[in-house]
């Protein structure tokens, strides 16, 4: 009896944590079909009891959102596919190769991922000034082809991979390129799955970067393109939420495909066998 209602507690505070965290989102969403006057009623409408279209309507016509979404969706997907590759490669090359320096290489990467970011904004930004990429979506995509955790995630994953596969291939005459695109890549998918997800995720949440990198409305992404509906001396709230609507969509599909490859991804290394 007691179990049961330990059990009935537990199922209570886990449904309270669910309503709470999801809530935010819920009034994202409802909060994008009222009009101004309504979003800013106090007390508020949980429930849009007039609801309208206008927020939509007018962020399609006075603004560039559609191409925001593009940049973003070109920017995350390109910087996801390539991240994803140096990882893996990186992964493979210290897992399944010795050679000299190897520790000293992967202390140096967990060691940057202790370091805060805000310190490499200055650096970065000036690399990127003398590359002439300053207002070009090629310098929100190039700081993520190095990121630190993706290369401890797949060197992590890369770990369960058994060496005796890979020199059952060497024995069948496979080339190193043959090992690594024919049994190794295969092997890790569920892990790359995972990576997918969380780099696209930062990717696309990447807002204090993007914002120092983009000023012009032709090349912002979806984060820094809301921002700009916000004025001086007046803030669309129904329109930012609309705007917030659309810019959710991409990223909640892309977990909904990949979320299979993320429970693994988050699970990697606590098991041992």
């Amino acid at each position: 009896m007691l179990a049961k209602l330990l059990g009935w507690i537990a199922d209570v505070l886990l449904y309270a944590c669910a309503i709470f965290f999801l809530f935010p989102l819920y009034w994202m969403i409802t909060g994008s079909f009222k009009d101004q006057s309504t979003t800013i009623k106090i007390p508020p409408d949980l429930v849009p009891l007039n609801p309208t279209l206008v927020n939509y309507s007018r962020l399609i016509k006075d603004s560039e959102i559609f191409q925001w979404l593009l940049n973003s969706v070109l920017v995350a997907g390109i910087a996801t596919l390539l991240a994803c590759v140096i990882a893996t490669m990186a992964g493979y090359a210290l897992t399944k190769h010795k050679f000299t320096g190897q520790a000293l290489i992967f202390g140096a990467v967990v060691t940057t991922m202790m370091i805060p970011r805000q310190l490499g904004l200055v650096p970065m930004f000036t690399l990127m000034r003398d590359l002439h990429l300053v207002n070009n979506l090629g310098s929100v995509i190039l700081p993520i082809l190095a990121l630190p955790f993706a290369v401890f995630l797949m060197k992590q994953f890369s770990q369960t991979i058994p060496h005796e596969l890979l020199e059952a291939g060497k024995i069948d005459g496979c080339s190193e390129i043959g090992l690594f695109t024919r049994i190794f890549v295969p092997v890790v998918k569920p892990g790359i799955g995972a990576l997918a997800i969380f780099v696209f995720s930062f990717t696309w949440n990447d807002y204090l970067w993007q914002l120092i990198m983009l000023s012009d409305s032709k090349q912002m992404t979806i984060n820094v393109g809301i921002s700009t509906l916000i004025s001086e001396f007046s803030a669309n709230y129904g329109a930012q939420m609309a705007a917030a609507t659309l810019g959710f969509v991409p990223i909640f599909i892309i977990f909904i495909v990949f979320q299979r490859y993320f429970v693994k991804g988050i699970t990697v290394g606590s098991v041992k066998g």
